[in-house]
């Protein structure tokens, strides 16, 4: 099992194989994007613990990016880009970047930052926003969830779906009431929809996936 996995974005392949292929030597798994919108794309449908992003990406620059990330997530996130200007490090900051690197760097350089940027995020979350039962751990903070140590991979409203329920332990809802809460009124899911999550999210919570109970008749329940 890797470290940890790392969402990699730039627009050129080679510097996405150079830092791929720095990172996996030190044990983490990786996954890249060339462009804004593939990063959040990439970023709806996996669980990871740290963004590495390029600012000068086509489609959605790295900026904005980065604003869409910080609007659901505190997970850390190093920006990489070819300008040096001290106006636009000022700028990823302000914005949430939590480290900003400049072109041409060493890749020792930033396998290091990675993990002295993700080693103090542990120690600050450590024992806050962190939802534990049984073999289930849930970060607030990273957007991510575990069994047995083990991390799985959660779409954005699957983890909201979690979130919800382990929030709300005990309590009986009907798929309309979770369509409500989980999905908004103004969502075009339909009742369907609860029920496919739901389904989906029991298989990937694996031997935790019996927390998540069918209350015949009435909806469903998230109790031990």
């Amino acid at each position: 099992m890797s470290k940890y996995k790392v969402l990699i974005a730039d627009d050129e392949e080679q510097m996405l194989m150079l830092v791929g292929s720095y990172l996996e030597k030190e044990g983490y798994e990786t996954v890249t994007a060339v462009d804004g919108k593939e990063v959040l794309a990439q970023w709806e449908h996996g669980a990871f613990d740290m963004v590495i992003l390029d600012i000068m990406m086509p489609k959605m620059d790295g900026f904005t990016v980065c604003q869409k990330i910080r609007e659901v997530s505190k997970i850390p996130i190093i920006m990489l880009t070819a300008k040096s200007e001290e106006l636009d490090r000022i700028h990823g900051l302000k914005i949430g970047a939590d480290d900003y690197i400049v072109k041409p760097f060493s890749p020792k350089e930033l396998v290091a930052r990675v993990e002295a940027l993700l080693r103090r995020s542990n120690d600050f979350k450590l024992g806050q926003n962190i939802l534990e039962l049984g073999d289930l751990l849930i970060d607030l903070e990273g957007h991510t969830a575990k069994v047995q140590g083990k991390r799985i991979d959660l779409t954005r409203k699957e983890f909201s779906l979690l979130e919800f329920f382990f929030k709300s332990k005990g309590q009986v809802f009907s798929r309309e009431q979770l369509l409500d809460h989980v999905w908004g009124l103004e969502s075009k899911g339909t009742l369907r929809t609860v029920d496919t999550h739901i389904k989906t999210l029991r298989i990937k919570l694996g031997s935790a996936g019996h927390l998540i109970k069918t209350v015949w008749g009435v909806g469903y329940k998230f109790e031990d």
